[in-house]
Protein backbone atom coordinates (compact mmCIF):
# COMPACT_ATOMS: atom_id res chain seq x y z
CA UNK A 1 0.00 0.00 0.00
CA UNK A 2 2.78 2.43 0.95
CA UNK A 3 4.58 1.70 -2.35
CA UNK A 4 1.37 2.37 -4.31
CA UNK A 5 0.80 5.68 -2.51
CA UNK A 6 4.45 6.71 -2.95
CA UNK A 7 4.33 5.91 -6.67
CA UNK A 8 1.15 7.93 -7.12
CA UNK A 9 2.59 10.87 -5.24
CA UNK A 10 5.78 10.86 -7.28
CA UNK A 11 3.66 10.72 -10.43
CA UNK A 12 1.71 13.78 -9.20
CA UNK A 13 4.99 15.61 -8.61
CA UNK A 14 6.25 14.70 -12.07
CA UNK A 15 2.96 15.81 -13.67
CA UNK A 16 3.27 19.10 -11.78
CA UNK A 17 6.69 19.70 -13.31
CA UNK A 18 5.35 18.85 -16.77
CA UNK A 19 2.48 21.26 -16.19
CA UNK A 20 4.94 24.06 -15.47
CA UNK A 21 6.89 23.34 -18.62
CA UNK A 22 3.70 23.16 -20.72
CA UNK A 23 2.38 26.40 -19.27
CA UNK A 24 5.43 28.43 -20.32
CA UNK A 25 6.85 27.24 -23.70
CA UNK A 26 9.84 29.11 -25.01
CA UNK A 27 10.17 29.39 -28.77
CA UNK A 28 12.53 31.19 -31.09
CA UNK A 29 9.56 33.22 -32.36
CA UNK A 30 9.20 35.10 -29.06
CA UNK A 31 10.15 38.76 -29.12
CA UNK A 32 12.06 40.59 -26.43
CA UNK A 33 8.80 42.13 -25.13
CA UNK A 34 7.00 38.83 -24.49
CA UNK A 35 9.92 36.93 -23.02
CA UNK A 36 9.41 35.79 -19.41
CA UNK A 37 11.41 37.90 -16.94
CA UNK A 38 14.85 36.54 -16.24
CA UNK A 39 15.22 34.66 -12.98
CA UNK A 40 17.47 36.32 -10.40
CA UNK A 41 21.00 35.04 -10.24
CA UNK A 42 21.35 32.49 -7.45
CA UNK A 43 24.54 32.13 -5.43
CA UNK A 44 26.18 28.68 -5.62
CA UNK A 45 25.62 28.06 -1.89
CA UNK A 46 21.91 28.74 -2.27
CA UNK A 47 21.66 26.69 -5.44
CA UNK A 48 23.11 23.75 -3.52
CA UNK A 49 20.26 23.73 -1.02
CA UNK A 50 17.63 24.22 -3.73
CA UNK A 51 19.07 21.38 -5.82
CA UNK A 52 19.32 19.00 -2.86
CA UNK A 53 15.74 19.69 -1.78
CA UNK A 54 14.54 19.38 -5.37
CA UNK A 55 15.66 15.76 -5.73
CA UNK A 56 12.67 13.37 -6.02
CA UNK A 57 14.17 11.11 -3.35
CA UNK A 58 14.39 14.09 -0.95
CA UNK A 59 10.78 15.04 -1.62
CA UNK A 60 9.67 11.47 -1.00
CA UNK A 61 11.77 10.95 2.14
CA UNK A 62 10.44 13.97 3.98
CA UNK A 63 6.95 13.47 2.60
CA UNK A 64 6.94 10.01 4.16
CA UNK A 65 8.17 11.45 7.48
CA UNK A 66 5.36 14.01 7.43
CA UNK A 67 2.76 11.34 6.64
CA UNK A 68 4.08 9.14 9.46
CA UNK A 69 3.77 11.97 11.99
CA UNK A 70 0.26 12.65 10.65
CA UNK A 71 -0.58 9.02 11.39
CA UNK A 72 0.90 9.16 14.91
CA UNK A 73 -1.32 12.19 15.77
CA UNK A 74 0.35 12.67 19.17
CA UNK A 75 -0.83 15.38 21.55
CA UNK A 76 1.46 17.91 23.22
CA UNK A 77 4.24 16.51 25.43
CA UNK A 78 3.21 12.98 24.37
CA UNK A 79 4.90 13.16 20.92
CA UNK A 80 7.18 10.21 21.63
CA UNK A 81 7.25 8.67 18.14
CA UNK A 82 7.14 12.00 16.28
CA UNK A 83 10.04 13.50 18.23
CA UNK A 84 12.13 10.34 17.89
CA UNK A 85 11.58 10.11 14.12
CA UNK A 86 12.66 13.71 13.57
CA UNK A 87 15.60 13.59 15.98
CA UNK A 88 16.81 10.27 14.52
CA UNK A 89 16.58 11.69 10.98
CA UNK A 90 18.77 14.67 11.91
CA UNK A 91 21.21 12.53 13.88
CA UNK A 92 21.61 10.13 10.96
CA UNK A 93 22.39 13.14 8.75
CA UNK A 94 25.33 14.09 10.98
CA UNK A 95 23.74 16.52 13.45
CA UNK A 96 24.53 16.44 17.14
CA UNK A 97 21.15 15.87 18.80
CA UNK A 98 20.38 16.58 22.46
CA UNK A 99 17.10 15.09 23.67
CA UNK A 100 14.80 15.44 26.67
CA UNK A 101 15.65 19.10 27.23
CA UNK A 102 14.07 21.79 29.46
CA UNK A 103 12.20 19.17 31.48
CA UNK A 104 10.34 17.82 28.43
CA UNK A 105 11.12 14.30 27.16
CA UNK A 106 10.03 15.16 23.60
CA UNK A 107 12.04 18.39 23.31
CA UNK A 108 15.28 18.24 21.30
CA UNK A 109 17.90 20.50 19.74
CA UNK A 110 19.89 19.33 16.68
CA UNK A 111 23.13 21.22 15.84
CA UNK A 112 25.53 21.24 12.90
CA UNK A 113 28.50 23.48 12.14
CA UNK A 114 30.54 25.70 14.41
CA UNK A 115 30.97 29.32 15.38
CA UNK A 116 29.02 32.38 14.36
CA UNK A 117 26.48 33.16 13.11
CA UNK A 118 24.06 30.77 14.78
CA UNK A 119 20.80 30.37 12.88
CA UNK A 120 17.87 28.66 14.57
CA UNK A 121 14.99 26.86 12.85
CA UNK A 122 11.81 26.25 14.82
CA UNK A 123 9.72 23.11 14.36
CA UNK A 124 6.50 21.75 15.88
CA UNK A 125 4.98 18.27 15.70
CA UNK A 126 1.98 17.97 18.05
CA UNK A 127 -1.63 17.24 17.08
CA UNK A 128 -5.00 18.48 18.37
CA UNK A 129 -7.67 16.52 20.28
CA UNK A 130 -10.95 15.32 18.74
CA UNK A 131 -10.00 15.99 15.09
CA UNK A 132 -9.35 12.52 13.68
CA UNK A 133 -10.14 12.39 9.95
CA UNK A 134 -9.34 10.12 7.02
CA UNK A 135 -6.69 11.44 4.65
CA UNK A 136 -7.73 13.03 1.34
CA UNK A 137 -11.45 12.47 2.05
CA UNK A 138 -13.44 15.68 1.35
CA UNK A 139 -16.17 15.03 3.94
CA UNK A 140 -16.02 14.52 7.69
CA UNK A 141 -15.12 10.89 8.29
CA UNK A 142 -12.99 10.13 11.39
CA UNK A 143 -10.12 7.69 11.06
CA UNK A 144 -10.59 6.86 14.77
CA UNK A 145 -13.70 8.34 16.36
CA UNK A 146 -12.78 10.93 19.01
CA UNK A 147 -9.01 10.61 18.47
CA UNK A 148 -6.52 13.44 17.83
CA UNK A 149 -5.62 14.70 14.36
CA UNK A 150 -3.21 17.14 12.72
CA UNK A 151 -5.59 20.03 12.21
CA UNK A 152 -2.87 22.68 12.10
CA UNK A 153 -0.31 20.99 9.87
CA UNK A 154 2.32 20.44 12.54
CA UNK A 155 3.24 17.13 10.91
CA UNK A 156 4.68 19.14 8.02
CA UNK A 157 6.42 21.84 10.04
CA UNK A 158 9.32 20.32 11.96
CA UNK A 159 9.65 18.03 8.93
CA UNK A 160 10.22 21.11 6.74
CA UNK A 161 12.69 22.52 9.27
CA UNK A 162 14.62 19.24 9.40
CA UNK A 163 14.76 18.99 5.60
CA UNK A 164 15.96 22.61 5.36
CA UNK A 165 18.62 22.10 8.04
CA UNK A 166 20.06 19.04 6.31
CA UNK A 167 20.11 20.97 3.02
CA UNK A 168 22.05 23.77 4.74
CA UNK A 169 24.46 21.16 6.11
CA UNK A 170 25.10 20.07 2.50
CA UNK A 171 25.97 23.68 1.62
CA UNK A 172 28.20 24.08 4.70
CA UNK A 173 30.14 20.97 3.75
CA UNK A 174 30.37 21.68 0.02
CA UNK A 175 31.26 25.37 0.24
CA UNK A 176 33.10 25.52 3.57
CA UNK A 177 30.59 27.93 5.12
CA UNK A 178 31.24 29.25 8.61
CA UNK A 179 28.46 29.21 11.16
CA UNK A 180 26.00 26.93 12.94
CA UNK A 181 22.52 25.68 12.10
CA UNK A 182 20.19 24.52 14.89
CA UNK A 183 16.78 22.85 14.79
CA UNK A 184 14.68 23.46 17.90
CA UNK A 185 12.29 20.50 18.15
CA UNK A 186 9.51 22.19 20.08
CA UNK A 187 6.73 20.08 21.60
CA UNK A 188 3.26 21.16 22.72
CA UNK A 189 2.76 24.31 20.64
CA UNK A 190 -0.97 23.60 20.55
CA UNK A 191 -1.04 24.20 24.31
CA UNK A 192 1.66 26.93 23.89
CA UNK A 193 3.71 25.22 26.55
CA UNK A 194 7.31 24.61 25.45
CA UNK A 195 9.22 27.71 24.28
CA UNK A 196 9.15 29.68 27.58
CA UNK A 197 10.64 26.63 29.31
CA UNK A 198 13.21 26.23 26.52
CA UNK A 199 14.21 29.88 26.85
CA UNK A 200 14.42 29.56 30.63
CA UNK A 201 16.70 26.53 30.20
CA UNK A 202 19.07 28.63 28.06
CA UNK A 203 18.55 26.69 24.83
CA UNK A 204 18.37 29.84 22.69
CA UNK A 205 21.46 31.52 24.16
CA UNK A 206 23.83 32.72 21.44
CA UNK A 207 21.28 32.36 18.60
CA UNK A 208 21.64 35.26 16.15
CA UNK A 209 18.40 34.86 14.17
CA UNK A 210 15.46 32.48 13.98
CA UNK A 211 13.40 31.18 11.06
CA UNK A 212 9.98 30.00 12.15
CA UNK A 213 7.59 28.18 9.82
CA UNK A 214 3.91 27.30 9.66
CA UNK A 215 1.79 25.39 7.20
CA UNK A 216 -1.25 26.91 5.53
CA UNK A 217 -2.84 27.47 2.15
CA UNK A 218 -0.67 30.42 1.13
CA UNK A 219 3.05 31.06 0.73
CA UNK A 220 4.31 34.25 2.35
CA UNK A 221 5.46 36.06 5.46
CA UNK A 222 4.87 39.29 7.36
CA UNK A 223 6.15 41.52 10.12
CA UNK A 224 5.03 43.51 13.15
CA UNK A 225 3.12 42.64 16.29
CA UNK A 226 0.17 40.27 16.03
CA UNK A 227 -1.78 37.63 17.91
CA UNK A 228 -2.60 37.57 21.60
CA UNK A 229 -0.60 37.11 24.74
CA UNK A 230 -2.08 34.18 26.63
CA UNK A 231 -2.35 32.90 30.18
CA UNK A 232 -3.50 29.25 30.23
CA UNK A 233 -4.49 28.33 33.78
CA UNK A 234 -6.37 25.53 35.55
CA UNK A 235 -8.27 26.57 38.69
CA UNK A 236 -9.06 23.75 41.13
CA UNK A 237 -11.54 23.99 44.01
CA UNK A 238 -11.83 21.76 47.07
CA UNK A 239 -15.14 21.26 48.87
CA UNK A 240 -16.79 18.67 51.10
CA UNK A 241 -18.62 15.63 49.78
CA UNK A 242 -22.13 14.61 50.87
CA UNK A 243 -25.13 12.61 49.73
CA UNK A 244 -27.03 14.49 47.04
CA UNK A 245 -30.27 14.03 49.03
CA UNK A 246 -28.75 15.86 52.01
CA UNK A 247 -26.53 18.27 50.15
CA UNK A 248 -26.71 20.88 52.93
CA UNK A 249 -24.03 18.96 54.81
CA UNK A 250 -21.58 19.27 51.91
CA UNK A 251 -19.84 22.05 50.00
CA UNK A 252 -19.87 21.64 46.23
CA UNK A 253 -16.62 22.35 44.43
CA UNK A 254 -18.65 22.35 41.21
CA UNK A 255 -20.72 25.26 42.58
CA UNK A 256 -17.46 27.20 42.94
CA UNK A 257 -16.59 26.53 39.29
CA UNK A 258 -20.04 27.58 38.11
CA UNK A 259 -20.03 30.76 40.21
CA UNK A 260 -16.59 31.62 38.84
CA UNK A 261 -17.83 31.08 35.29
CA UNK A 262 -20.88 33.29 35.88
CA UNK A 263 -18.59 36.00 37.26
CA UNK A 264 -16.28 35.87 34.24
CA UNK A 265 -19.29 36.00 31.89
CA UNK A 266 -20.31 39.28 33.56
CA UNK A 267 -16.69 40.40 33.23
CA UNK A 268 -16.97 40.08 29.43
CA UNK A 269 -19.18 43.17 29.31
CA UNK A 270 -16.23 45.24 30.48
CA UNK A 271 -13.65 43.77 28.11
CA UNK A 272 -12.66 45.23 24.77
CA UNK A 273 -14.22 43.15 21.93
CA UNK A 274 -10.73 42.20 20.70
CA UNK A 275 -9.90 40.47 23.98
CA UNK A 276 -10.52 36.75 24.33
CA UNK A 277 -11.50 34.49 27.23
CA UNK A 278 -12.73 30.90 27.08
CA UNK A 279 -12.88 27.87 29.35
CA UNK A 280 -13.78 24.20 29.72
CA UNK A 281 -14.74 22.35 32.90
CA UNK A 282 -12.23 19.52 33.15
CA UNK A 283 -13.48 17.96 36.39
CA UNK A 284 -16.90 18.37 37.97
CA UNK A 285 -17.94 15.19 39.77
CA UNK A 286 -18.98 11.74 38.62
CA UNK A 287 -22.56 11.24 39.82
CA UNK A 288 -25.45 13.65 40.51
CA UNK A 289 -26.23 12.07 43.87
CA UNK A 290 -22.76 12.79 45.27
CA UNK A 291 -21.77 16.37 46.07
CA UNK A 292 -18.40 16.79 44.30
CA UNK A 293 -15.61 17.74 46.67
CA UNK A 294 -13.25 18.54 43.80
CA UNK A 295 -13.76 20.44 40.54
CA UNK A 296 -11.52 22.17 38.01
CA UNK A 297 -11.92 24.63 35.16
CA UNK A 298 -9.31 25.47 32.50
CA UNK A 299 -9.17 29.07 31.29
CA UNK A 300 -7.51 30.80 28.36
CA UNK A 301 -7.08 34.52 29.05
CA UNK A 302 -5.90 36.45 25.97
CA UNK A 303 -4.95 40.09 25.65
CA UNK A 304 -2.10 42.37 24.63
CA UNK A 305 1.29 42.06 26.32
CA UNK A 306 0.57 45.24 28.25
CA UNK A 307 -2.86 44.19 29.55
CA UNK A 308 -2.89 40.41 29.90
CA UNK A 309 -1.59 40.43 33.49
CA UNK A 310 -4.26 42.91 34.60
CA UNK A 311 -6.97 40.86 32.88
CA UNK A 312 -5.70 37.67 34.51
CA UNK A 313 -5.91 39.27 37.96
CA UNK A 314 -9.58 40.03 37.33
CA UNK A 315 -10.21 36.42 36.34
CA UNK A 316 -8.33 35.24 39.43
CA UNK A 317 -10.62 37.43 41.56
CA UNK A 318 -13.60 35.69 39.95
CA UNK A 319 -12.12 32.37 41.09
CA UNK A 320 -11.67 33.68 44.63
CA UNK A 321 -15.28 34.92 44.58
CA UNK A 322 -16.47 31.45 43.53
CA UNK A 323 -14.69 29.87 46.47
CA UNK A 324 -15.96 32.48 48.93
CA UNK A 325 -19.57 32.28 47.76
CA UNK A 326 -19.67 28.46 47.77
CA UNK A 327 -17.84 27.96 51.04
CA UNK A 328 -15.07 26.03 49.31
CA UNK A 329 -11.33 26.51 48.94
CA UNK A 330 -9.42 27.63 45.85
CA UNK A 331 -7.00 24.75 46.22
CA UNK A 332 -4.86 25.16 43.13
CA UNK A 333 -3.91 27.66 40.43
CA UNK A 334 -1.85 25.77 37.86
CA UNK A 335 -0.20 27.62 34.98
CA UNK A 336 -0.16 25.47 31.85
CA UNK A 337 1.37 28.29 29.80
CA UNK A 338 1.93 32.04 29.74
CA UNK A 339 3.20 33.60 26.50
CA UNK A 340 3.74 36.90 24.73
CA UNK A 341 2.36 38.28 21.48
CA UNK A 342 4.50 37.79 18.38
CA UNK A 343 6.78 40.58 17.21
CA UNK A 344 7.97 39.53 13.77
CA UNK A 345 11.14 41.26 12.60
CA UNK A 346 10.64 43.37 9.45
CA UNK A 347 14.18 42.94 8.09
CA UNK A 348 13.88 39.17 8.55
CA UNK A 349 10.49 39.09 6.83
CA UNK A 350 11.80 41.10 3.87
CA UNK A 351 14.72 38.70 3.45
CA UNK A 352 12.51 35.60 3.78
CA UNK A 353 9.98 37.03 1.31
CA UNK A 354 12.64 37.28 -1.41
CA UNK A 355 13.35 33.58 -1.02
CA UNK A 356 9.65 32.72 -1.02
CA UNK A 357 9.34 34.54 -4.36
CA UNK A 358 12.45 32.77 -5.65
CA UNK A 359 11.01 29.35 -4.82
CA UNK A 360 7.49 30.13 -6.04
CA UNK A 361 4.22 28.29 -5.60
CA UNK A 362 4.32 24.54 -6.35
CA UNK A 363 2.60 23.30 -9.50
CA UNK A 364 -0.57 21.41 -8.58
CA UNK A 365 -1.94 18.53 -10.64
CA UNK A 366 -5.50 18.18 -11.90
CA UNK A 367 -6.12 15.52 -9.26
CA UNK A 368 -4.92 17.82 -6.48
CA UNK A 369 -7.12 20.67 -7.70
CA UNK A 370 -10.08 18.30 -8.01
CA UNK A 371 -9.68 17.23 -4.38
CA UNK A 372 -9.36 20.87 -3.31
CA UNK A 373 -12.55 21.84 -5.12
CA UNK A 374 -14.44 18.88 -3.68
CA UNK A 375 -13.38 19.89 -0.14
CA UNK A 376 -14.22 23.53 -0.83
CA UNK A 377 -17.67 22.49 -2.05
CA UNK A 378 -18.23 20.49 1.14
CA UNK A 379 -17.18 23.52 3.23
CA UNK A 380 -19.31 25.91 1.12
CA UNK A 381 -16.15 27.85 0.29
CA UNK A 382 -15.13 29.32 -3.09
CA UNK A 383 -14.27 26.45 -5.41
CA UNK A 384 -10.98 27.81 -6.75
CA UNK A 385 -8.77 24.80 -6.12
CA UNK A 386 -5.20 25.15 -4.88
CA UNK A 387 -3.48 28.58 -4.81
CA UNK A 388 -1.77 29.81 -7.97
CA UNK A 389 0.79 32.36 -6.75
CA UNK A 390 2.71 33.40 -3.66
CA UNK A 391 1.45 36.08 -1.30
CA UNK A 392 2.90 39.55 -0.97
CA UNK A 393 4.76 40.67 2.14
CA UNK A 394 2.16 41.20 4.85
CA UNK A 395 2.49 44.53 6.68
CA UNK A 396 1.01 45.06 10.15
CA UNK A 397 -2.71 45.86 10.34
CA UNK A 398 -3.93 48.83 12.34
CA UNK A 399 -4.87 46.53 15.22
CA UNK A 400 -2.00 44.70 16.91
CA UNK A 401 -4.20 42.36 18.93
CA UNK A 402 -6.58 39.55 18.10
CA UNK A 403 -6.61 36.00 16.82
CA UNK A 404 -4.72 33.09 18.26
CA UNK A 405 -1.64 32.72 20.40
CA UNK A 406 1.69 30.94 20.07
CA UNK A 407 4.74 30.43 22.24
CA UNK A 408 6.75 31.57 19.20
CA UNK A 409 5.89 35.00 20.61
CA UNK A 410 8.46 34.53 23.38
CA UNK A 411 11.13 33.54 20.85
CA UNK A 412 10.53 36.74 18.87
CA UNK A 413 11.54 38.71 21.96
CA UNK A 414 14.86 36.93 22.49
CA UNK A 415 16.10 36.76 18.86
CA UNK A 416 15.04 38.38 15.56
CA UNK A 417 12.37 36.07 14.13
CA UNK A 418 9.84 35.90 11.30
CA UNK A 419 7.60 33.08 10.08
CA UNK A 420 7.58 31.50 6.62
CA UNK A 421 4.05 30.27 5.92
CA UNK A 422 4.11 27.56 3.28
CA UNK A 423 1.25 25.97 1.29
CA UNK A 424 -0.20 22.47 1.16
CA UNK A 425 -3.59 22.94 2.79
CA UNK A 426 -6.67 23.64 0.71
CA UNK A 427 -7.82 27.29 0.73
CA UNK A 428 -11.02 27.39 2.74
CA UNK A 429 -10.05 24.52 5.04
CA UNK A 430 -10.33 25.70 8.64
CA UNK A 431 -7.54 25.49 11.20
CA UNK A 432 -8.20 23.24 14.20
CA UNK A 433 -10.86 21.46 12.11
CA UNK A 434 -11.24 18.08 10.40
CA UNK A 435 -10.89 19.74 6.98
CA UNK A 436 -7.27 20.63 7.68
CA UNK A 437 -6.53 17.08 8.83
CA UNK A 438 -7.92 15.78 5.51
CA UNK A 439 -5.44 17.78 3.43
CA UNK A 440 -2.31 17.65 5.62
CA UNK A 441 -1.48 14.20 4.24
CA UNK A 442 -0.26 13.18 0.80
CA UNK A 443 0.91 14.94 -2.32
CA UNK A 444 -0.08 18.55 -1.63
CA UNK A 445 1.43 18.35 1.85
CA UNK A 446 4.63 16.88 0.36
CA UNK A 447 4.92 19.69 -2.18
CA UNK A 448 4.04 22.41 0.32
CA UNK A 449 6.54 21.38 2.96
CA UNK A 450 9.20 20.99 0.27
CA UNK A 451 8.56 24.55 -0.95
CA UNK A 452 8.71 25.73 2.65
CA UNK A 453 11.97 23.88 3.25
CA UNK A 454 13.50 25.53 0.18
CA UNK A 455 12.54 29.01 1.39
CA UNK A 456 13.81 28.24 4.91
CA UNK A 457 17.11 26.81 3.68
CA UNK A 458 17.68 29.64 1.18
CA UNK A 459 17.04 32.21 3.92
CA UNK A 460 19.41 30.41 6.30
CA UNK A 461 22.13 30.46 3.63
CA UNK A 462 21.62 34.21 3.21
CA UNK A 463 22.00 34.73 6.95
CA UNK A 464 25.17 32.60 7.00
CA UNK A 465 26.79 34.30 3.99
CA UNK A 466 25.55 37.92 4.07
CA UNK A 467 26.73 39.68 7.25
CA UNK A 468 25.06 42.95 6.20
CA UNK A 469 21.63 41.28 6.06
CA UNK A 470 22.09 39.70 9.49
CA UNK A 471 23.25 43.06 10.84
CA UNK A 472 19.95 44.65 9.71
CA UNK A 473 17.94 42.00 11.57
CA UNK A 474 19.99 42.47 14.72
CA UNK A 475 19.84 46.27 14.65
CA UNK A 476 16.05 46.27 14.35
CA UNK A 477 15.71 43.65 17.08
CA UNK A 478 18.01 45.47 19.51
CA UNK A 479 16.14 48.74 19.00
CA UNK A 480 12.80 47.06 19.70
CA UNK A 481 13.98 45.22 22.81
CA UNK A 482 15.25 48.47 24.34
CA UNK A 483 11.59 49.51 24.57
CA UNK A 484 10.19 46.04 25.21
CA UNK A 485 12.76 43.93 27.09
CA UNK A 486 11.82 40.30 27.50
CA UNK A 487 10.42 39.05 30.76
CA UNK A 488 8.74 35.69 31.03
CA UNK A 489 5.08 35.67 32.04
CA UNK A 490 5.57 32.13 33.33
CA UNK A 491 5.71 31.88 37.15
CA UNK A 492 9.09 30.83 38.51
CA UNK A 493 7.72 27.57 39.93
CA UNK A 494 5.83 26.52 36.78
CA UNK A 495 6.82 23.20 35.23
CA UNK A 496 5.94 21.66 31.86
CA UNK A 497 2.51 19.95 32.15
CA UNK A 498 3.78 16.49 31.24
CA UNK A 499 0.62 14.78 32.47
CA UNK A 500 -1.91 16.96 30.67
CA UNK A 501 -2.51 14.74 27.61
CA UNK A 502 -1.23 11.49 29.06
CA UNK A 503 -4.63 9.86 29.63
CA UNK A 504 -5.95 10.78 26.18
CA UNK A 505 -2.92 9.35 24.40
CA UNK A 506 -3.04 6.21 26.52
CA UNK A 507 -6.60 5.74 25.27
CA UNK A 508 -6.07 6.57 21.59
CA UNK A 509 -2.48 5.58 20.80
CA UNK A 510 -3.23 1.84 20.32
CA UNK A 511 -6.25 2.66 18.13
CA UNK A 512 -4.23 5.09 16.00
CA UNK A 513 -1.42 2.56 15.60
CA UNK A 514 -3.95 -0.03 14.44
CA UNK A 515 -5.38 2.43 11.90
CA UNK A 516 -1.99 3.48 10.42
CA UNK A 517 -1.74 3.28 6.64
CA UNK A 518 0.70 0.46 5.86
Amino acid sequence: MRKTIASALLMFLALGLVAVAAASPVTAAKTATDQAPAKPKVAPEKQTVLDWLGKPETVEKFGRISDAIWSYAELGLQEVRSSKLLADTLEQAGFKVERGLAGMPTCFVATYGSGKPVIGLLGEFDALPMLSQKARVPAQDPLVEGAPGHGCGHNTMCTAAAAAAIAVKEAIDKHGLKGTIKVFGSPAEEIVASRPHMIRAGLFEGVDAVIDNHSGSGFGTGYGRNGNALFSVIFTFKGRTAHGASAWSGRSALDAVEIMNVATEYLREHLDPAYRMHYVITEGGQAPNVVPDRASVWYYVRNSDERVEEMYERVLNCAKAGALASGTELAGVRFIAAVHQRQANKAAAELYQKNIELVGMPAWTEEENAFAKALQKELKARENGMPAKVDGLRAPSGDSIGGGSSDVGDVTLIAPTATIRFPGQVPGAASHHWSSVACNYGSTAWKGLNAGAKAIAASAVDLLTKPAELKKLRAEFEEYTKKFPYKSFLPADAKPPLDLNEELMRKYRPLLEKAEIK
